[in-house]
């Protein structure tokens, strides 16, 4: 109740605060930093798996179960792991205790990543670590279609102009495109013309064998023009 009585004491202090109160207001607000959601420390973490080509079941069996297993033996402050499989991608969730440090624990699972590839397939990048907050939650998505350019140009410019032109906005974070068809190359192998060249009596002839094509391809190191290239003994196609 004093400052009641302050008030009816001297009520033209209280009037000359009012109206300085209300002509700093325009200039407050216009000074006031804003966000779409507030600042909220989420102890959650997010491991993204990519690798074209393995299916669901594969992604399941040879990448997030090891790679789960060593989370589980060097992330403190563990509440629980989820994770999804889908085609050519895994996703592994990995939910802190309240009050643990989110930066430790996304240290240490980027030490695991460069640790895990020797157990999975050949040619694996390490995965994408994703910090999750109140702000990652999508305000724009983008859908792209045509009927003059095929999925493949799609992505390029989604993730080659569309993308980077993005990337200027200031607090923006963009993930990868999602769909299309990505750029590949196709090796396709007739299996009778191999088993053919596997009898040959010359000592110095090489054995053709579905892995030594493989190899060979892998093993090509010069940039070919869109165009075929064929070998005879095991009638190797590439297509660029």
């Amino acid at each position: 109740m004093w400052i009641v009585r302050l008030a009816l004491r001297r009520p033209y202090t209280f009037v000359v605060s009012a109206l300085v109160l209300m002509l700093l207001t325009p200039f407050v607000l216009l000074r006031m930093p804003t966000d779409i959601f507030p600042s909220v420390d989420i102890p959650v973490l997010s491991v993204a798996w990519l690798y074209s080509g393995l299916s669901a079941q594969e992604i399941e069996e040879r990448i997030i179960y090891n790679h789960e297993r060593m989370i589980a033996t060097i992330v403190d402050n563990i509440e629980h792991v989820e994770s999804t499989a889908y085609k050519g991608a895994g996703v592994i969730k990995i939910f802190l205790q309240l009050g643990a440090s989110v930066d430790a624990a996304m240290a240490q699972l980027a030490a695991t990543g460069p640790a895990i590839l020797r157990q999975l397939p050949r040619g694996m990048n390490p995965p994408i670590i994703i910090r999750y907050n109140a702000s990652t939650v999508p305000i724009l998505q983008y859908g792209f279609a045509s009927t003059k350019f095929s999925e493949s140009e799609l992505q390029d410019m989604a993730f080659n102009q569309v993308r980077v032109g993005l990337m200027n906005v200031p607090g923006a974070s963009m993930p990868y495109p999602y769909g299309g068809k990505p750029r590949v190359v196709v090796v396709d192998i007739d299996l009778a013309a191999v088993k053919s060249t596997t009898s040959r009596p010359n000592r110095s002839w090489t054995p053709s064998t579905p892995k030594t094509s493989f190899c060979r391809v892998a093993r090509q190191k010069s940039a070919r023009p869109n165009s075929m290239w064929r070998s005879t003994a095991a009638r190797l196609f590439w297509r660029n």
